[in-house]
């Protein structure tokens, strides 16, 4: 069959349809408007933002959901800039991702033409990896490899600058998925010799736990996490980024651990003499002071990526490979042991210090820890949540039941405002058929507010609930704690009113002010198509318990409520 010459950006949209790509994030500009214009007669969907990092947010969002490759189109110079705070996040929090820029024609380049960035260096920290093309015959392996190397081992975002005449370029077209570049062998299966040292450990532990992250989620690990825990009895803890993996309504579940973990978890991790360590990357906001944390445990530690094994705390039994192989691994050679005396000692924490509720406003301003509990509640369990950054995120973590893998949504490792409302739009595009909510708070949703009509336009039937304190609360929080209540400049003077914004932008707005009207508004959202905002006023010092102290060890807790 004699081969047919295709034009750059044709080009892509075939890799695209090789890759299965069914929707793209993005915003036109000048130098893609070859690629727009091929996109124009082109099957695959296109959501249009509002502002580039809301497209890489949503790109984010919908690859959580998916386990797919999010895919970002922008244009050269601030349509790529504008890209790099969402690049960062999803790098920081493994997320696979295909991002492609245009750049200015390859004889501008260095120039500082107009709407000229050097995209490529400035995400060389952010990246996975990235690619300038510069020749259109690398184009097809180069799109090939962005996929492969974004969605295999760690996954990551991996970005593609190309100037803009490529795109109008032309050159025989061969793509092939299947890669093999020298440098880049991933390793799955962990060394045999390592997991039995780690089948010993767990027989001849009497106070193991169970401390797992977003690996979990990201290699499909819940199934074989559930069964090691549930057939070797030990409590499972779970990070920010790992919520989800273990259901969080199962007995053996302690809750998330560090700065604003429950009691139990650090509890549970300082006393332990096991750690079973999975798809983790022992963060500060976790271990507290490095030199107390888990002192009398051995640690084991499985993850994908050599690089995290030791690197923040010493690691007794490392195993290099993907989590879930690893785990079903484990449990072909499991011998338990019996913990039957530290479940005792779990089960006794536990009940003596339960997760601080908020006393909802029977005893004055409406507690926001009761708003997140009634989400969770009248939500149902078929549910998706997407958080921004803040104190709302902490309450959501804490009161939220996460049941299912990929259906808690934040930014872990950067902690990036405005991540969570273009997030919840991407992941109610993935996932149609599943409610989604968004809780944000009054600071992080003015981040992105703009996106709002990006989901009316497009009739996407979510709840954004703001938890609305009149501060950036976690920034409060630390002023209120160690800075004498010096609030300086973290009262949100001059929000508008976001009922009223939400109807401009042509969204349903609702207000909830007590409990009754709380549990009112969320029961006509969830029955309500479309997009739809409550304004939660909440108690606007309410403070985020428990609380370790930055660089304290996690087991000195500040309590607070009614346990203090």
């Amino acid at each position: 069959m004699k081969k047919k010459l295709t034009r750059g950006s044709a080009m892509i949209l075939s890799a695209l349809h090789k890759e299965g790509v069914e929707i793209v994030f993005g915003f036109p500009g000048g130098a893609v408007l070859p690629l727009y214009d091929q996109l124009y007669d082109d099957p695959i969907k296109h959501l249009l933002v509002r502002h580039e990092q809301a497209a890489v947010h949503a790109a984010d969002g919908y690859a959580r959901v998916t386990g797919k490759p999010g895919v970002v189109f922008a244009t050269s110079g601030p349509g790529a800039t504008n890209l790099v705070t969402g690049i960062a996040n999803a790098y920081m929090d493994s997320v696979p991702m295909v991002l492609i820029t245009g750049q200015v024609a390859k004889n501008f380049i260095g120039t500082d033409a107009f709407q000229e960035a050097d995209i490529t260096g400035i995400t060389i920290p952010v990246t996975k990896h990235n690619y300038l093309v510069r020749d259109i015959e690398d184009l097809p392996a180069i799109l090939a490899e962005a996929f492969y190397i974004a969605s295999t081992g760690r996954r990551g975002p991996v970005l593609v600058d190309i100037p803009k005449d490529i795109f109008d370029q032309e050159a025989y077209f061969e793509y092939n998925t299947r890669c093999d570049i020298p440098g880049y062998k991933p390793t799955y299966e962990g060394h045999v010799g390592q997991v039995s040292r780690a089948v010993k450990a767990i027989r001849d532990a009497k106070k193991p736990v169970i401390f797992g992250g977003g690996g979990l989620i990201r290699s499909g690990a819940s199934t074989a996490l559930r069964e090691l825990a549930e057939a070797a009895q030990i409590p499972v803890i779970l990070s920010l980024m790992g919520l989800g993996a273990y259901p969080g309504d199962r007995e053996l579940f302690l809750g998330m651990p560090g700065m604003h973990g429950s009691v139990t978890a650090n509890y549970a991790l300082t006393e332990a003499d096991l750690i079973i360590a999975t798809g983790v990357r022992f963060d500060d906001r976790v271990t507290g002071k490095l030199e107390s944390f888990a002192r009398h445990a051995k640690i084991i530690h499985i993850d994908i990526d050599p690089a995290e094994i030791g690197k923040n705390v010493a690691i007794d039994i490392p195993i290099v490979g993907d989590v879930k192989m690893v785990l079903e691994e484990l449990l072909r050679k499991l011998r338990p042991g019996d913990t039957a005396d530290w479940l005792k000692q779990i089960f006794a924490w536990q009940k003596k210090f339960p997760m601080p509720l908020g006393s909802g406003s029977a005893g004055g301003s409406l507690k926001p820890q009761f708003v997140i509990r009634e989400l969770s509640r009248l939500s149902g369990e078929d549910t998706i949540v997407a958080t921004d950054v803040g104190q709302h995120q902490m309450w959501s973590a804490q009161h939220f039941i996460v049941r299912d893998p990929n259906t808690f949504l934040t930014s872990g490792g950067l902690g990036t405002m405005g991540y969570g409302f273009p997030a919840a739009i991407g992941a109610k595009l993935a996932a149609p058929d599943k409610k989604v909510i968004c809780i944000s708070g009054d600071g992080s949703f003015q981040m992105n507010i703009q996106e709002l009509t990006t989901a009316v336009h497009n009739k996407i039937d979510l709840t954004i609930a703001i938890i609305n304190n009149g501060f950036l609360g976690m920034v409060r929080q630390w002023q209120d704690i160690f800075y004498a209540k010096r609030y300086s400049y973290t009262e949100m003077e001059g929000n508008p009113d976001f009922v009223k914004v939400a109807e401009a932008f042509g969204a349903k707005g609702l207000r909830a002010a007590s409990d009754k009207e709380a549990t009112a508004a969320i029961k006509e959202a969830m029955q309500t198509k479309g997009p739809v905002l409550i304004d939660f006023i909440v108690d606007p010092e309410e403070n985020v318990y428990p609380m370790v102290a930055p660089n304290h060890p996690i087991n000195e807790i500040i309590v607070g409520g009614d346990q203090q």
